[in-house]
């Protein structure tokens, strides 16, 4: 008879069930459902009562049902919640579902075993969309531990149920016969780490509190030691490519740019530019990022890094997210530069360059006189949105790419200039990527090691504060009015204001914004777009001020007049998308009003606070919600106007996001590929692993499961993707 482990089809093992896993979760294997691990657990000996309750707590406790009720929405019938009385025989709450029919069919008078997290509506508590499963008669508590004290929850989703789960898992348990061991022997017992089948069985039928705990340890680890071990066999494989030296000289365009510096760089511009150096100077390719707070000047160290390229005969591509920030990033370098920028040009510097912008939307003459300047080597610099992706792009000698905002391109679009040298010639080019604020993929592949990393956090002189404020229109209607007078102040005090929007106009979903973390309301609030705003505000609060309009769907050449129009202070508000998220500098702007801001992530507030307070002048940025007071939408929008650095939110924002798809092409959200490992609470074990994995590889000690996981990852779709990680 063959063996059942965890390559096993789970049809073979749980039968029908299979299809709905499959369908729920995607797991197709004994392996995928026994690494469907538990997300908390139920302490069967000691539940809850309901004076024990707490908001913000997650319990669990046996309620008898006093009622049923099934309630329509009055704004769409379709949709209705389920408000279920509870009583411990004390005192009575309410459990409330939302769009469970099901749970309409609860029967009176029945015994409920109730867990969820505590929350307040109307000044009581009650659980909203809590797990909840009928005690037959006759049974108790002890009865659904299956002989142990604790009972496991599993995420559930697809018409499956934690209970659903529980009851796959344990058919799947009884048969295994072979679990996996990647750990080596060594490794677990300096650690004191269980072993696999002790594992499993602790994690999914945990007997006690302990059980569950050194299951989750053990398992943590193995996470952490697997991924470990793929990267460190990849940086090996990586040190092996080849890339040009390109350290500069004494006498070339970056010594004399650095000599016409109208002000001194900070400390921390001073260091990472002599990291990046170093690399450059490197006959194996640089992949170093640069993450920095809004403003930390971020743009002048990569400025020298390509001119240090272009010094030493090599050519540098800026690549960057939207025309409107590679038109900033083109003027930008060339008014910095001024003469060093006429390379060939009359009134060009000896040591000139020539930096060439290459957008979608050019015209037919400007693109062919950018494309030959750029294939003969004319052009030093080459400034470019996605179009200087495509294949009719030819560079003499690329050296260093530099990709500004790295989150906003795809892992593929990331690395195809790199591959495309490298195909060319066999030679890597340095690659340098940048981030205002990392986000969770980032900061995932920052802690394991994959990258080398850089950190700006001192802002340079002059920068000035940015004040930040929830306004919240349910509760205080009026601070909404309030704001459009204080842009009226600032307008009179000759300065300019931002009010950023969620979409564009008739919209289901909003055009331009990141998904913000599912919050806890009933409904999703419509939101207010562009247009309609536009429109309002200039017939109310804000008539009479010079207002226009930015959104990612106008005509480039809209997009840039209506740009410059701002920038030189011909137009007094800006009514915008998230196009002015990144890169865009106007120093007069004071001013920031986001409209539904809960519909924004973390990351995202915090870059869009950073166009203003860029000036002479403070910054103030008012955050505009109409989420209810107690809503995680309400926490995430305080985390933001309580806090200015854009690390500590950027942590925040891997608790709340999660951390991507660290092996694979998703930037973030609650599908990781980590099951149990968190790069923000097990940055210890991480580090543990990795050296353990280094260790392993290096004295060959490489079990032959470890060596399956690494080839099963080489023969994924997902290797690609680790390769350009």
């Amino acid at each position: 008879m063959t063996a059942i482990d965890f390559d096993t089809r789970l049809s073979k093992v749980v039968g029908d069930s299979a299809k709905k896993l499959e369908k729920a979760f995607g797991h197709r294997t004994v392996g995928d459902l026994l690494r469907h691990f538990p997300r908390r657990y139920i302490d069967l000996e000691h539940p809850d009562s309901f004076e024990d309750l707490e908001e913000g707590h997650v319990v669990a406790f046996v309620a008898t049902v006093l009622d049923v009720k099934k309630l329509p929405f009055r704004n769409n019938p379709r949709k209705f919640r389920v408000v279920v009385t509870l009583s411990d025989g004390r005192a009575t709450m309410e459990a409330v579902f939302f769009n469970q029919y099901a749970v309409s069919k609860t029967p009176v008078g029945s015994q409920q075993l109730l867990s969820g997290e505590v929350s307040v509506y109307q000044g009581r508590l009650q659980l909203a969309s809590p797990h909840m499963r009928e005690l037959p008669e006759g049974k108790t508590l002890a009865d659904l531990g299956r002989g142990g004290g604790a009972m496991p929850i599993y995420p559930a989703g697809g018409g499956l149920t934690t209970w659903d789960v529980e009851r796959a898992v344990t058919v799947a348990l009884d048969v295994v016969d072979v679990f996996p061991e990647p750990i080596p022997a060594a490794v677990r017992s300096e650690r004191g780490l269980l072993d696999a089948p002790t594992a499993y069985e602790y994690i999914h039928r945990p007997r006690k509190r302990s059980d569950w705990v050194f299951a989750q340890t053990r398992l943590r680890f193995e996470e952490a030691f697997e991924v470990q071990a793929v990267f460190a066999r990849r940086r090996s494989d990586s040190a092996q490519r080849r890339s040009l030296a390109r350290p500069g000289r004494g006498d070339g365009i970056r010594v004399a740019f650095e000599q016409r510096l109208p002000f001194q760089l900070t400390a921390g511009q001073a260091q990472v530019a002599a990291e990046i150096d170093q690399d450059l100077a490197a006959t194996h390719p640089m992949h170093r990022l640069l993450q920095g707070e809004v403003g930390s000047g971020k743009t002048i160290v990569a400025l020298l890094a390509m001119l240090q390229v272009v010094d030493s005969g090599g050519q540098a591509a800026l690549l960057a997210p939207t025309e409107v920030l590679a038109t900033q990033h083109h003027r930008s370098m060339e008014r910095m530069l001024g003469d060093l920028a006429k390379g060939g040009m009359l009134g060009g510097a000896d040591e000139a360059t020539r930096i060439r912008l290459l957008t979608g939307s050019m015209g037919a003459k400007a693109r062919q006189q950018a494309l030959l300047d750029i294939v003969s080597g004319e052009a030093g610099i080459v400034v470019g949105t996605h179009a200087l992706l495509e294949q009719t792009v030819q560079f003499a000698d690329l050296g260093l790419v530099v990709i500004d905002e790295q989150h906003r391109f795809g892992v593929e679009q990331r690395s195809a200039l790199s591959d495309r040298a490298a195909a060319a010639d066999g030679v890597s080019p340095h690659v340098l990527v940048m981030t205002a604020t990392p986000i969770p993929r980032t900061i995932a592949m920052t802690v394991f090691g994959d990258l080398e990393v850089s950190t700006l956090r001192e802002l340079p002189a002059g920068r000035q504060p940015i004040q930040s404020n929830v306004v919240p229109v349910a509760e205080q209607p009026g601070w909404l009015e309030r704001a459009w007078q204080r842009v009226h102040e600032e307008v009179g005090r000759g300065r300019q204001a931002y009010v950023v929007v969620s979409r564009i106009g008739e919209a289901t979903a909003d055009d331009d914004v990141e998904p913000p973390p599912d919050d806890d309301a009933e409904e999703k609030r419509p939101t207010v777009g562009l247009v309609e705003l536009a429109e309002a505000l200039e017939q109310g609060p804000l008539a009479g001020l010079r207002l226009g309009r930015l959104h990612g769907r106008m005509p480039p050449d809209e997009k840039d007049a209506v740009m410059s129009a701002f920038a030189a202070g011909d137009v007094d508000v800006l009514v915008a998308t998230t196009v002015v998220e990144v890169g865009v500098d106007v120093p007069n702007a004071t001013m920031m009003i986001v409209m539904d801001a809960d519909r924004f992530g973390v990351s995202q507030l915090h870059q869009l606070r950073g166009r203003v307070g860029r000036g002479s002048e403070p910054g103030l940025c008012l955050l505009v919600t109409g989420s209810p007071a107690g809503t995680s939408a309400r926490e995430r929008l305080a985390a933001v106007a309580a806090s200015t650095d854009g690390f500590e939110l950027s942590r925040l924002d891997v608790e709340l996001r999660r951390e991507g798809d660290v092996l694979g092409a998703r930037q973030s959200g609650v599908r990781s590929s980590l099951k149990l490992l968190s790069v923000v609470r097990d940055e210890q074990i991480i580090a543990d692993a990795r050296d353990a994995a280094v260790a392993a590889l290096d004295s060959g000690d490489v079990p032959p499961d470890l060596e399956a996981s690494i080839r099963r990852l080489e023969e994924s779709e997902r290797a690609e993707y680790l390769e350009r990680a």
